[in-house]
C-alpha cells in the first residue's frame, strides 16, 4: 500500500491542510485515512485533507512525501482526479 502526502501549505478554517491521496484506488486510500484516524467527512473528490497537526502521523503510517504537483500527477495518471464541477467517473 502506498498513499502520498503534500505539505500542509494550503490555508483553510484558521489551519494549513495538506492532501492524502492513493495512486491505486479509493478503497485504499479510505482504509489508510481509516487507519490514521481521519474521519469520512475530511475526503474531498480524489483526497482526504489533513490537518497540520496530523501530518508528521500520516507519515509515520507509511504516507510517502511528495510535492503538490506530485499529488495532482499521481492521481491524473492513475485515472482518479476528479476536479471541482466535474462529476465522478461511474
Amino acid at each position: 500500500m502506498t498513499v502520498y502526502i503534500d505539505p500542509p501549505t494550503w490555508p483553510g478554517h484558521g489551519r494549513m491542510w495538506s492532501h492524502l491521496v492513493s495512486d491505486v484506488s479509493f478503497e485504499e486510500l479510505h482504509a489508510f485515512a481509516a487507519t490514521i484516524g481521519c474521519p469520512p467527512r475530511a475526503f474531498e473528490r480524489d483526497h482526504y485533507d489533513v490537518p497540520e497537526a496530523h501530518y508528521a502521523d500520516a507519515v509515520r503510517a507509511g504516507a510517502r512525501e511528495v510535492g503538490s504537483k506530485e499529488i495532482v500527477r499521481l492521481l491524473t495518471e492513475a485515472g482518479l482526479r476528479r476536479p471541482k464541477g466535474r462529476p465522478a467517473p461511474r
